[in-house]
């Protein structure tokens, strides 16, 4: 295959044998909502063609969470070859969906219909995999930009797609359509700015993309769907990521504690904060509780967050830098 020569931007972390590669976000690409409401709800036992896919990459994925091991995969491909997955890719998204590419935007909830434009660039972060920058415009508005990441890795002797999630979007400003970086911005983004090299403790991006993990492990298991057990009412809710706040922060126990935000899946605004608590177990990040720290509650017409704990609650703590 002929391959375009695309502009790279590479970033090298050097680092120990931490677990890594892991992240969130916006459409699971593995089992989108979409995906799943289109592929209906299975009346037997046994698993659907959707179910097995996810089952599968769940497997895939949890092979890959290893940095070491995902390092020496990449020293098989290059950015070229992540830029010509995520092409073939979006390729395939838009000849199914008559020319558009579809895309739910987890911070309001809209289905958008994109027109893809070209690869603007791709990240490559040595351990964690390629990141593919890529243009978009609104279907209807061609001044609405966007620019799309997506998170490629190797598995199994290929590349696969794992996430994707807007990084910039169209804002109006002054009655003209500007493209602005959303925030919090992707971890990806993060050690762009830092220094390489090994620091005994552990930095913030790495407790962002070790709660990001466990979330995308756990919804690929589940069409998209992040489940979990209300703790005080015991009902099972059904989530989707949206992205971890910033800072994390570090409790005096040793224990790393992140916050991050889920929608209710099929609505707009109903919005959860789950809190992870992650611990360091012999260099790998482990998530070994998560629970809800605010609810939606509806309040004169609008749903709010009503917190049931303060993050101060749970401890002294210092920010992670």
């Amino acid at each position: 295959m002929t391959q375009r020569n695309e502009p790279e931007s590479k970033v090298t972390l050097r680092h120990g044998t931490w677990l890594a590669v892991w992240c969130v976000a916006v459409i699971w690409p593995a089992a989108s909502p979409w995906d799943a409401h289109a592929a209906g709800t299975a009346t037997s036992s046994a698993p659907t063609p959707a179910q097995a896919q996810a089952e599968e990459r769940a497997k895939d994925f949890a092979a890959a969470t290893n940095v070491e091991s995902v390092e020496k995969a990449m020293e098989d491909f290059t950015g070229s070859d992540a830029q010509a997955l995520v092409k073939e890719y979006i390729g395939d998204k838009v000849k199914a969906n008559n020319g558009i590419f579809p895309l739910e935007d987890p911070l309001s909830g809209e289905h958008l219909k994109l027109i893809y434009d070209d690869v603007d660039f791709t990240r490559t972060i040595d351990g964690y995999g390629f990141f593919p920058d890529v243009k978009f415009h609104d279907s209807q508005n061609p001044e609405k930009n966007y620019l799309i990441d997506f998170w490629v890795v190797p598995e199994n002797g290929k590349l696969q797609v794992q996430e994707t999630r807007i990084y910039k979007a169209p804002l109006n400003s002054e009655g003209k359509w500007i493209t602005m970086a959303r925030q919090p911005v992707p971890w990806w983004w993060i050690p762009a700015s830092e220094h390489p090299g090994h620091l005994a403790a552990k930095r913030g991006w790495e407790v962002m993309s070790a709660v990001e993990n466990d979330a995308v492990k756990q919804s690929v298991k589940n069409n998209g769907v992040f489940k979990l057990k209300d703790d005080k009412t015991g009902q099972e809710l059904q989530l989707e990521f949206i992205d971890t706040h910033q800072p994390v922060r570090q409790l005096d126990d040793g224990h790393y504690f992140a916050c991050t935000d889920f929608r209710v899946v099929g609505t707009k605004d109903q919005i959860y904060d789950i809190d992870f608590w992650v611990s360091d177990k012999d260099g790998t990040m482990t998530v070994d509780e998560t629970k809800v720290h605010k609810v939606p509650e509806l309040k004169s017409g609008q749903w709010i967050q009503v917190p049931r704990y303060e993050w101060k609650d749970v401890g002294s703590s210092h920010v992670v830098p």
